[in-house]
């Protein structure tokens, strides 16, 4: 009883509001990694890529509910940064440094397994990898490596007796990992100007609105979805895609505004086939 009392005191010699800090900044720092990696760079799924029929083969729905799950994250991470700079004090405390990575490698871990279990395997929205022949293979391996190993090594850390001293390093750290996750989640990759830029329009926006508002902008049109609503243009260099803005565009690919999903589409998608669309 007395080595169990010394391995759990650490935890207990802070406050909830840091130990929540790190469970929700390893939450959020989770969520953009898997955002950030599987469906912008690797593009291996949209959030809901695991439904069928209606809205759920369109496009600009895909997007938004990616942009959804994003927004989410932005305020699980927000929230912990207010826990931490609540507990600001505490961090000159010996261990807390240590704490504070602890908890965090515990949220990180439990939003991979929560993925795992809810979105993956009981909801089916999506899988690690839609294209594969084993996707069960990819979700176990996600699973282990991102969710079982950063969950083991954080409450081995936070339940293991602190140093004599701590650095400030684990908030820091944390702190730069959640703005810089969330600035990248918002913004198109870089290069994608030299690129088809891709427009979703407003609803109600016809096509010969959408005609004018290419015009505007001198470009030329490569692809439309058959709602005419997502367009793919091609601009000349310098352009200032923003003026799309004015002439009824919602999200443009390519421009420094929140369109981060769309803009890391490689080509329009044809979400039923999986295959990029040719004009």
């Amino acid at each position: 009883m007395i080595a169990l009392a010394d391995r759990t005191r650490p935890s207990n010699r802070f406050s909830p509001a840091l130990g929540w800090a790190g469970y929700m900044l390893g939450f959020a720092i989770g969520g953009f990694f898997d955002g950030i990696l599987l469906h912008q760079v690797l593009q291996w799924h949209h959030l809901l890529s695991g439904l069928r029929g209606g809205r759920f083969d369109d496009l600009r729905f895909q997007i938004m509910a990616d942009g959804l799950f994003h927004l989410l994250m932005y305020l699980i991470g927000f929230a912990g940064l207010y826990l931490l700079w609540r507990s600001h004090e505490e961090f000159a405390a010996p261990g807390a440094d240590r704490f504070l990575a602890a908890c965090a490698l515990i949220g990180l871990g439990v939003w991979h397994i929560l993925d795992a279990f809810a979105s993956h395997w009981f909801l089916g929205i999506h899988r690690i990898r839609m294209d594969s022949a084993t996707p069960l293979v990819w979700d176990l391996a996600w699973f282990i490596v991102f969710g079982i190993l950063p969950l083991a090594v954080g409450w081995l850390l936070r339940t293991d007796k602190p140093g004599s001293g701590t650095r400030p390093g684990a908030a820091a750290t944390l702190i730069v990992l959640t703005l810089a996750g969330g600035t990248w989640a918002s913004l198109p990759p870089a290069g994608l100007a030299q690129g088809p830029l891709l427009v979703v329009f407003r609803p109600g926006v016809t096509p010969g609105q959408a005609a004018a508002a290419m015009n505007a902008v001198a470009g030329r049109l490569v692809w439309s979805d058959p709602s005419d609503q997502v367009w793919a243009i091609e601009v000349p260099e310098g352009t200032n895609a923003l003026r799309l803005y004015a002439q009824g565009a919602l999200v443009v690919g390519g421009s420094l505004l929140p369109a981060g999903c769309l803009g890391w589409t490689r080509g329009p998608v044809d979400l039923s086939g999986r295959k990029p669309l040719r004009a």
